[in-house]
């Protein structure tokens, strides 16, 4: 049973940046999509970005192009999201998520995923 541990997040001012991290256990994520979600207060849910398990596809969704960069470190079992000029609608609680064998859509949410972290909160605000 995998398991994903988020952490990273905490307020920052606008144009700053964050690292946050998502560490796996109980499986190797070698075979593993992987990705991110955040859920802002009143709005849906979005898909931010992804890898797919074969590593050759990566996706963001628009609003965050150019600004977030999606990485794994296989060695460390772990993921990332590096985010730069950070705007306050970025605001929200992002989970990290996986899905073995799993694919990354252009439309990241059309894209089911099995294992969730619990969340961590990413505050944009001056």
């Amino acid at each position: 049973q995998l398991t994903l541990v988020e952490s990273g997040g905490g307020l920052v001012q606008p144009g700053g940046s964050l690292r946050l991290s998502c560490a796996a256990a109980g499986s190797s994520l070698e075979y593993y999509a992987i990705g991110w979600f955040r859920q802002a207060p009143g709005k849906e849910r979005e898909g931010v970005s992804c890898i797919s398990s074969s590593g050759s596809s990566t996706n963001y969704a628009d609003s965050v192009k150019g600004r977030f960069t999606i990485s794994k470190d296989n060695a460390k079992n772990t993921f990332f999201l590096q985010m730069n000029s950070l705007k306050p609608e970025d605001t929200g609680v992002y989970y990290c998520v996986a899905e073995y064998l799993g694919d990354c859509p252009r439309r990241i949410h059309i894209q089911p995923f099995d294992y969730w972290g619990q969340g961590t909160q990413v505050t944009v605000s001056s």
